[in-house]
């Protein structure tokens, strides 16, 4: 038999895909698990949204649409982004898409060649570093270290740049960081990209999870010449808690947005008819729920952060924004716990949960070795009792 393709042999499956998948494997054997692993809201889908999805399938909305979407929901994807952050797209710059990660891996493709090269900031979300790949990108990961707020300079940014970079990829807010950039450090990150004309891929799926002080600068609108090389990543999944709706959406200047309007066309094609229902009542609709759902996880960040600063050989650093944050367990590597030596953040991970049953996702997934990533998606008696045996565990 001839061999499979070498891009796909050679992936990297989703270490928060993997986490789940043991969670759930736990569960069914009858373990009580108590997971941070994944990245999902624990809210239920707003009723107005269930219910019109609901009435898309009775009233017989159950066929295909453009490829791109419907034009009423691009229309108040559109809107949405003109009231959220005066942005102005017309519809046939909006590409809807099935989920986020799907926009992205659209977009990657659209716009990059074999032996182009993306500028990738690291922590980095997990499905990154392989999209670039599976599109036939390079990679170039540069570290942002905590002492930085995990957050790239425009020094380093400039100082990664060769003749072979195409992208750069932003992620604001972060995932797994909590990360939120301000108007001052986009600024100048937004000059290195024109001056070495770069496209910008800006994911902007946690952005209204945002906290304290922290402003949400969507990257398109710094200036007309980098909104005319910025593809717009957001959807419903993480702020309307439509995770298994799939639907994302791009936002990009019309060459780059007929582009994948075009890939839609011959490969996917739009998503579920009712999803985008569902969707276009997200958009449109009174947004209070999405106001709930943030102070609700204002409130578990405040008290994750407390308890976990108060734990002796753990710390974080304050997220802004999104619904995770990073620990540090440096510390703990070379101690034996629970009958296991801690080398790093794989062996801290797999001992915590054989031995507390709480899940986290190790660090290096990340391209942050020394960490391990805890999602506050859950109610708040989870993270209590989460914590308290995470502190259980490392005294």
């Amino acid at each position: 038999m001839r061999p499979l393709s070498k891009i796909a042999t050679s992936l990297k499956p989703s270490a928060t895909m993997a986490v789940n998948a043991t969670v759930k494997q736990m569960r069914a054997a009858g373990v009580e698990v108590f997971s941070f692993g994944g990245g999902e809201p624990d809210w239920p889908t707003p009723e107005n949204i269930c219910q019109a999805g609901i009435q898309a399938i009775q009233s017989g909305f159950t066929k295909y649409t453009p490829a791109s979407g419907t034009s009423e929901l691009r229309a108040a994807i559109a809107g949405r982004l003109k009231d959220d952050y005066g942005l102005t797209y017309e519809n046939s710059q909006i590409i809807v898409t099935s989920g986020g990660k799907h926009a992205i891996y659209v977009a990657l493709c659209c716009l990059l060649d074999p032996g182009d090269e993306v500028i990738l900031p690291a922590p980095y979300w997990v499905s990154y570093h392989e999209a670039i790949r599976m599109a036939g990108g390079t990679p170039v990961v540069v570290y942002a270290p905590e002492k930085q707020g995990f957050k790239l300079t425009a020094a380093q940014l400039e100082a990664a740049v060769t003749p072979s970079t195409k992208m750069f990829l932003l992620n604001n807010p972060g995932n797994p960081t909590g990360a939120v950039y301000t108007r001052e450090e986009l600024e100048p990150l937004a000059a290195i990209c024109k001056k070495y004309d770069l496209y910008v891929l800006s994911d902007e799926m946690y952005g209204k999870l945002i906290y304290d002080d922290a402003e949400l600068v969507s990257f398109p609108s710094l200036s007309q010449d980098i909104y005319e090389r910025t593809v717009l990543i957001n959807g419903v999944s993480k702020s309307y808690a439509m995770t298994g709706w799939r639907i994302g959406y791009a936002a990009a200047p019309k060459p780059i947005a007929a582009a994948m309007d075009g890939y839609l066309s011959q490969s996917t094609g739009a998503p579920p008819s009712i999803s985008q229902a569902a969707a276009l009542e997200a958009f449109s609709g009174p947004q209070d729920a999405v106001e709930r759902m943030r102070q609700g996880y204002d409130e578990r960040r405040k008290y994750l952060v407390e308890r976990l600063n108060s734990m002796e050989g753990v710390s974080c650093t304050v997220p802004k924004g999104a619904f995770y944050l990073l620990i540090d367990v440096q510390a703990q590597f070379g101690r034996t716990l629970a009958g296991r030596i801690i080398e790093d953040d794989a062996d801290f991970t797999q001992a915590l949960l054989e031995a507390e049953h709480v899940a986290v996702t190790p660090g290096t997934a990340f391209d942050a070795p020394g960490y391990v990533r805890w999602c506050y998606a859950s109610s708040m008696e989870e993270i209590v009792e989460g914590l308290n045996r995470l502190e259980r565990f490392i005294r």
